[in-house]
């Protein structure tokens, strides 16, 4: 945050509580261009968002902060905004994230995922169209490729032949028609650990101003195959498992039959590693952010044991083996 932008904000708060003295610290920053700081007044604490307006719109936070607050999950409260400057302030949702709680007591792993699942499909349950932007085709495909743009080409500085175009057109096809055949329904599009606050009632929801409507596992594929935690699959399988149940239970579009939704859990996950990777080359190489390249590995390890399990997505994979120098072999594959 420039100096600026620093004493812009100082005098805004000063505005909003004439009089007052209060400490400004550093809250949090995202991979996005917004800041957050703590503002301790009279042992109260709030949060204040930077959000320059040449680069960030506060305003579809604002939306989906009102419109997930509909379905009873913990979201800030908004106590006063400044959209020509780019500020808002925040009810504090705490310093502890799901990462540091489960870095610290991984055994809570299966209460706090129960909270998250619990609150997820409170969201899910408001869903309706033309609400949030439609997670269609084109937003999807556009995600895709950052893939080819700058994790292939800018990271591994690789330049595709035709033939590997191709295979890569027609391996993104197959992936968006599983993706955009799901039932919809709305989609915070970050839910993960990073995202998740320790709060009561728990947990606290963060970053969803990109929220969208789209496939109904998008959201899980973000909470269990996390870019910043390992959970066996073994996990993984067991926490789909409830949140399908408790979906059922509760109303919600999912598939009668599990390996069939989680089929579409998988294909959507293909779909957002790639992203992902390209994100993250993006974080790195346009944004200076250096600690994402460390989060790659994981993702792709993600990426490739769906590809081996799925036939239609095996082309995919030995496109992974030519980008990395992988040299193809004897290969045991298990398809759901």
């Amino acid at each position: 945050m420039t100096l600026n932008r620093l004493q812009l904000l100082e005098t805004w708060i000063k505005v909003e509580f004439p009089g007052k003295s209060f400490k400004l610290s550093p809250a949090s920053a995202d991979a996005s261009f917004r800041r957050y700081f703590r503002i301790i007044m009279e042992q109260q604490s709030i949060i204040a968002m930077d959000a320059p307006p040449q680069l960030e719109n506060c305003t579809p936070f604002l939306h989906a902060a009102e419109v997930f607050a509909t379905a009873n999950v913990h979201v800030p409260a908004i106590f006063s905004q400044n959209l020509t400057q780019g500020f808002l302030l925040l009810s504090d949702l705490g310093n502890t994230t799901y990462l540091e709680a489960l870095a610290t007591n991984p055994t809570t792993a299966d209460k706090l995922y129960g909270d998250a699942i619990d609150a997820l499909i409170r969201i899910q349950l408001i869903s309706q169209a033309n609400i949030f932007p439609e997670y269609d085709a084109t937003l999807l495909r556009r995600e895709l490729d950052l893939f080819p743009e700058w994790y292939v080409a800018r990271h591994l500085q690789v330049i595709l032949n035709q033939k590997q175009v191709n295979d890569m057109t027609a391996i993104f096809s197959r992936i968006l028609e599983n993706n955009l055949a799901q039932p919809k329904v709305f989609v915070h599009r970050d839910y993960h650990s990073r995202n998740l606050m320790m709060t009561t009632p728990n947990p606290g929801i963060l970053d969803f101003q990109d929220a969208v409507y789209g496939p109904i596992t998008y959201d899980l594929v973000s909470l269990f195959k996390d870019a910043y935690i390992h959970w066996e699959e073994e996990r993984i399988l067991d926490w789909v498992i409830r949140y399908w149940e408790k979906a059922r239970k509760a109303g919600l579009p999912v598939t009668t039959d599990f390996s069939d939704f989680y089929r579409d859990f998988e294909w959507m996950g293909a779909q957002r590693h790639l992203k992902i990777l390209g994100i993250f080359a993006r974080l790195y190489y346009r944004d200076h952010k250096e600690a994402y390249l460390k989060d790659m590995p994981l993702v792709m390890t993600y990426l490739r044991k769906t590809c081996k399990r799925y036939r239609e997505l095996h082309p995919l994979l030995t496109l992974l083996d030519q980008l990395e120098g992988i040299q193809p072999n004897t290969k045991i594959n298990y398809t759901f």
